[in-house]
């Protein structure tokens, strides 16, 4: 059922304690951890507690949510310090855009220079 733990995904293992993780910050609905394989200094992945593949799956059933996701994504960037410098919030939607786990979540990426485009 959408929203539901899934018991094949990382994430939700994550979430569940499960697996572990070094998280940076954790909310009501949000858990924020650094990523194991870092593009920048700072990469926070924050990811909502709930299970939708995408951004877009969790932003149609649970708007307030995926708000919250960004909001947190904020409070990650001013924490690790990324906020003056400049940071970027990144999506990724579907495997030929880089998602490799199919748990929404959001990329918080700063603390060097992040050329446009992205490659």
């Amino acid at each position: 059922m959408a929203g539901e733990p899934q018991a094949d995904c990382l994430f939700c293992k994550i979430v569940a304690g499960e697996v572990p993780a070094t998280v940076v910050r954790e909310t009501d609905t949000t858990v924020a951890f650094r990523d194991i394989h870092p593009q920048a200094p700072t990469h926070v992945l924050v990811i909502p507690r709930v299970h939708y593949p995408d951004a877009a799956a969790l932003a149609g059933a649970e708007p307030l949510i995926a708000a919250d996701v960004l909001r947190e994504a904020g409070k990650i960037a001013a924490q690790e310090k990324a906020d003056d410098s400049g940071y970027r919030v990144v999506f990724n939607t579907g495997a030929g855009a880089g998602q490799t786990v199919f748990h929404a979540h959001a990329h918080v990426l700063g603390g060097r220079g992040l050329n446009w485009p992205p490659g």
